[in-house]
């Protein structure tokens, strides 16, 4: 099965305006965080959620833009450290942005709350291990609560850089589960043909991509076009080679197709004929002996 496609509002200039072309192109997830949009992300997309309750919403907690962080600390659920330094999943915090975040999308339910890159506040693993599970407590009650659906991590480094792996998410949700089910259901990483470690790994059954898979987590992919520098690195006989007549930008996300356990692949784009062009592209399949020759011919 293909990867299915998702807007990433990351890098979206004027969400109210794109937000309703997107949706009606054919939209069935958006991810987005509170600090995204210049903290403004949320109540941005609200109307467009309340319009379409079809659409599926993930977002995350633990980046503090300042005006989040004045009202996180006038709550008393972080602390001026946690205030100055702009990040926290303590589990306060963690509950609190949960029903901000429900009240400020207009939801009262939120499909996947992911903790935004913890591993850049814990640089020490113990601590960082220590912090998740406390973490992973809190998003389990509001599983439990039925306010969200599943947690996990949207992390930019800590699978490259070994803060954490799939099995050590798995334990800590396990700890903070109590030894019950627990509601760990997803992970979100960056995945391209430039930061292409986690691809080439995947395509070889291993990694953080196929770890996810075989456990049964959902992978959301995050910069697939590497922030639109990716396509200038392709030119267009190197597109043909995953198939005929995709352009250089389609080509760099179909390739994705061709490794196993990619879930969804997310976009930042205003543009609806660059959301076709997208779906078009993760439509075509491609082998993974193909995926990895294009990996290799572009890094010769």
């Amino acid at each position: 099965m293909n990867a299915g496609l998702g807007w990433g509002t990351h890098r979206v200039p004027h969400i109210p305006i794109a937000a309703p072309a997107i949706a009606e192109a054919g939209c069935v997830w958006i991810d987005t965080a509170p600090n995204y949009a210049h903290g403004a992300a949320h109540t941005e997309l609200a109307p467009i959620l309340t319009a379409h309750p079809e659409i599926a919403i993930s977002t995350k907690v633990g980046c503090l833009p300042r005006a989040l962080a004045a009202d996180a600390l006038a709550a008393g659920v972080i602390d001026s450290e946690a205030a100055a330094s702009g990040h926290s999943i303590k589990a306060d915090y963690v509950r609190w942005q949960t029903d901000r975040s429900r009240r400020d999308l207009g939801r009262t339910y939120l499909d996947v709350m992911f903790l935004h890159n913890p591993d850049q506040c814990h640089t020490d693993r113990s601590d960082l291990r220590a912090a998740l599970i406390t973490a992973f407590a809190a998003l389990e009650a509001a599983a439990c609560d039925r306010i969200i659906g599943g947690y996990g991590v949207a992390t930019w480094t800590g699978f490259a850089e070994g803060a954490f792996t799939v099995a050590d998410l798995f334990d800590c949700a396990t700890r903070a589960a109590g030894g019950h089910t627990h509601h760990l259901n997803a992970v979100q990483l960056p995945v391209s043909l430039v930061n292409s470690d986690p691809l080439a790994a995947a395509l070889d059954g291993r990694g953080p991509l196929a770890d996810a898979a075989a456990a049964g987590l959902r992978t959301f992919v995050s910069a697939p076009l590497h922030g639109g520098e990716l396509p200038s690195l392709i030119d267009q006989e190197l597109a043909e080679l995953i198939a005929p007549g995709l352009s250089p930008a389609q080509a760099a996300l179909a390739v994705l197709t061709g490794a196993p356990g990619i879930d969804r692949v997310l976009i930042s784009t205003s543009n609806t004929a660059h959301w076709k062009d997208a779906h078009r592209a993760l439509a075509t399949k491609v082998s993974r002996s193909a995926a990895r020759k294009f990996i290799d011919v572009l890094a010769a």
